[in-house]
């Protein structure tokens, strides 16, 4: 759902910019609250795996594919505000090096692919973690449901803003319907790859999923000073102590096996917005990218002639260059906390418990 320079009108683009800002910069004091020692390196690894599944575009219907927003996903994972930043930094990574979403339509698209996603989804991803039995599997339904309603809603959004600052005169009616119909289907796709993944995160790590904490947890009991596991309930389950840098590199290799060799088998259709920019006019005043000359441009390598080389090569390198760049944000981020912390505020949290899961 990269909307390109040209669907938007300047006044409204720049509105959207604002907004956008808004998001990032209460996002990045939100985001100190979500990060510690455990989620800081997770959420560099988030965002670089949602720029890869975003490679993989699947079939949906005749002639049209979709691919993973990745609010849902985020937020589910590391949390809303951290959640808000990852799809940020891979939209910006994106627009600057490969060409994919307008420089001037930044704005929309964090707004409708960032923001939304996001609140829409977690939002009710809460809800349903708090009516539904607290078990796992609890988990994996309610990140399904959350992902494939943030899908409509983040095309919805969309078509708000086409109806507002739309360059062309179409029918709003007619954009809406095929939008959010669309995108509902591309939303089945959102929500099993967001449901498979957090539900795999969990199985290993639940105390790293940080929409999972706290629904569950062992009863301990203090003996002599120390917290330990009350009788009958056993010791955590070896998948629980699984490293967590052991999960960051599983990943990463996810990630970099997606995007460097998957990604070629990926549907060639046009996705959800496309199709519909081309069927109702909306694209007949798209702009060309202002980095269209980039060596990167629609993930290929320049001067690489085999296609499966050069998209390979591109999806690594985005890969590694949305690793690169959501690390350092979230580094900075989680060092601002703890600069910030007064010695009380260090002293009075507690350490965090291996044996917390769901």
């Amino acid at each position: 759902m990269h909307v390109p320079d040209g669907f938007i009108d300047a006044p409204t683009s720049a509105a959207a910019g604002v907004v956008a800002a808004g998001a990032i910069a209460v996002s990045l004091r939100g985001a100190r609250r979500e990060l510690d020692e455990r989620t800081a390196p997770l959420a560099g690894l988030v965002a670089a795996f949602i720029f890869a599944v975003q490679m993989l575009n699947f079939p949906v219907a005749a002639g049209t594919s979709g691919h993973l927003l990745g609010g849902a996903l985020a937020a589910i994972l590391v949390g809303p505000f951290t959640g808000v930043l990852c799809v940020s930094v891979v939209l910006l990574m994106q627009g600057v090096l490969f060409a994919d979403g307008g420089l001037t339509a930044l704005g929309v698209n964090i707004t409708t692919m960032a923001i939304v996603t996001v609140v829409v989804a977690y939002a009710l991803f809460r809800g349903l973690v708090k009516v539904l039995p607290r078990t796992r599997r609890s988990v994996t339904v309610a990140s399904f449901v959350a992902a494939l309603v943030s899908v409509p809603a983040a095309a919805l959004a969309f078509t708000l803003m086409y109806a507002v600052g739309g360059t062309t005169d179409v029918s709003i009616g007619k954009v809406a319907t095929a939008m959010v119909g669309v995108h509902l289907l591309i939303g089945i796709g959102e929500a099993v790859i967001t449901s498979l993944t957090v539900g795999a995160v969990v199985a290993v790590r639940p105390d790293l999923v940080y929409g999972a904490r706290g629904l569950t947890r062992k009863l301990k009991l203090r003996v002599n000073g120390e917290l330990v596991d009350a009788p009958g309930t056993g010791p955590a389950p070896a998948a629980a102590r699984t490293s967590p840098r052991a999960v960051w590199a599983a990943g990463l290799v996810a990630s970099l096996v997606l995007a460097g060799f998957v990604s070629f088998y990926a549907s060639a259709n046009p996705d959800g917005l496309e199709k519909v920019a081309a069927d109702h006019g909306i694209d007949r005043k798209t702009e060309d990218h202002d980095a269209a000359g980039s060596p990167l441009a629609d993930y290929g390598v320049e001067d690489v002639d085999d296609a499966r080389l050069s998209g390979g090569l591109a999806g690594v390198i985005g890969v590694g260059v949305t690793v690169a760049a959501g690390s350092t944000v979230f580094w900075a981020v989680r060092r601002r906390r703890c600069d910030g912390a007064s010695p009380a505020d260090t002293r009075n949290v507690p350490a965090p418990s291996r044996t917390t899961g769901v």
